[in-house]
């Protein structure tokens, strides 16, 4: 898999599908919506023969913080060690070196993420969030 964080290579209509219509956290998410969330973030899209089958995003300040977002390979690909090669890409990038506090929301790959240093909050009770689950619907 060819792993870009070049923007202009991201097929923006797919990444809208998956997550408005396949995705658990983002069902119904305008395409205006995702299009402004990929102009302000680092996103890396994931390619085999020019066909764009994996997408993550971080929103960061590319010095103390970094959240990873909207990680998605097609189903059609799971399970061939893709997801590994993609979290990995995001852990090496140049801009994400010595990031401080580095977070995700994951309800269902906690042991990928755990592969690569992810763990539990060490203080949860620290954490606040407004959270919108239907905000999209």
């Amino acid at each position: 898999m060819h792993i870009t964080t070049d923007k202009t290579a991201l097929d923006v209509a797919l990444i809208h599908d998956f997550l408005s219509t396949t995705s658990p956290w983002a069902q119904g998410i305008p395409l205006e919506t995702v299009q402004r969330s990929i102009e302000h973030s680092l996103c890396f899209g994931g390619f085999i023969d020019g066909r764009q089958i994996a997408f993550a995003r971080v929103v960061t300040d590319r010095a103390t913080f970094a959240y990873l977002m909207d990680v998605f390979v097609l189903p059609d690909y799971r399970g061939r060690g893709y997801s590994r090669s993609l979290i990995e890409s995001v852990q090496n990038h140049p801009e994400l070196q010595n990031i401080r506090r580095f977070l995700l929301v994951s309800s269902s790959a906690r042991g990928l993420y755990e592969k690569f240093g992810f763990r539990s909050p060490v203080k949860p009770e620290a954490f606040m969030e407004i959270h919108r689950p239907d905000i999209y619907r």
